[in-house]
């Protein structure tokens, strides 16, 4: 294949940020301080109706910190999906608790809120959804459970910046919801996550835990962490909130395009929208109904499209979270495994990257590939 190759990812830093990263650097004021306060109202005002929001260094420290805050401990339960990034068990596991796999429902890849319901228990505390690519969760469904058994949820929205359900967006259905701002999302801050809380006594438990349990410097009341955010990356976080709406658009525009062209193929499942949502297309994602990795092999090595495979190894099966799963059986989640690849969809793709994408799908899907 001679045309380079088409990423499937590709993080948008620009002129802006190197700006602002310098005009940090010349404040001398380098850690957590002005510009991560600024970030954190900005991002809460632009994603989550004005909720408080608290910055710190990853979006798995943001699930594992808001669950702590939380209560979440030792002896508790909380329901997760199988399919998604093990950070999700991980930040369960991390407290105490016990992480508690269940199945999704076969169209947006969210939990399937019958298999929650199911798995509820006496030791449940919560609820776990993960908008999955950037499609929210059957968040009316799972809010109903939630209440009918008084229980919590916590919101794993790493990839889902923007998207919504009912007019309602993500991130304000919880007791907090974690985004992630790993290079690789919708929009970036180097690294980095945000907890969007619903209360100030939550905010002020989080930001205790990401600062050594100290508020007022060397008056330590509980036992904390160091996960801070710095100026650094609040500053590139900030100019990226200034281009993410029109990323967004982009990137749905772009997953319009495609869906158009990949319909109707045969072994091809091109992703849904479900009425009343807001798709933002962190990963667009299709199902191959018969050998993904050989399709997958072929599109990068015969037509130079990059792909990704989220995620081939369910948690209930990784080595790390297998413990907490003996004897699991989620059909779902083990067909999702096998089926899905997500092709390019960034905002950095050309029209002729799109049709490049299209006829080479095109192509594997009619030779069987």
């Amino acid at each position: 294949m001679s045309a380079p190759l088409i990423p499937a990812a590709k993080p948008l830093i620009g002129r802006a940020e190197r700006r602002a990263v310098d005009r940090v650097l010349r404040s001398g004021m380098i850690a957590q301080g002005p510009e991560v306060a600024a970030f954190e109202k900005e991002f809460g005002a632009h994603f989550v109706q004005g909720r408080e929001c608290v910055a710190v260094n990853s979006g798995t420290a943001g699930q594992h910190l808001g669950q702590l805050a939380a209560g979440v401990g030792p002896g508790d339960e909380v329901i997760v999906p199988s399919f998604t990034f093990a950070a999700t068990g991980n930040s369960v596991a991390l407290t105490g608790a016990t992480p508690v796999f269940v199945d999704i429902e076969p169209e947006t890849f969210g939990l399937d809120p019958a298999a929650v319901e199911k798995a509820i228990t006496p030791q449940t505390k919560g609820i776990m959804p993960v908008h999955l690519y950037g499609h929210p969760a059957r968040m009316v469904e799972l809010e109903a459970l939630a209440k009918k058994h008084d229980l919590e949820i916590f919101e794993d929205a790493a990839q889902a910046h923007g998207a919504s359900l009912d007019g309602r967006p993500v991130g304000t259905w919880g007791r907090f919801a974690m985004f992630s701002l790993y290079p690789t999302k919708n929009r970036t801050s180097g690294e980095g996550g945000m907890v969007a809380c619903d209360s100030p006594e939550l905010v002020r438990a989080v930001k205790l835990l990401r600062n050594q349990g100290q508020e007022v410097q060397y008056h330590n009341e509980v036992i904390g962490f160091n996960a801070r955010m710095t100026d650094i990356h609040a500053a590139i976080g900030r100019v990226q909130l200034t281009k993410i709406d029109r990323w967004t658009a982009t990137r749905q525009q772009n997953a319009a395009t495609l869906s158009a062209g990949l319909s109707g193929l045969a072994g091809i499942t091109p992703p849904v929208t479900a009425p009343g949502a807001v798709h933002v297309f962190h990963q667009y994602t299709i199902r191959v109904a018969d050998d993904r990795d050989g399709f997958a092999k072929a599109l990068r090595d015969e037509h130079g499209v990059g792909s990704g495979v989220y995620y081939p190894v369910p948690n209930h099966r990784l080595p790390s979270l297998a413990p907490y799963a003996p004897g699991l059986d989620l059909p779902e989640t083990e067909r999702a495994a096998r089926e899905v690849v997500s092709l390019p969809v960034h905002p950095s793709l050309t029209k002729r990257d799109l049709d490049r994408i299209i006829t080479a799908v095109q192509s594997l899907a009619k030779a069987g590939a």
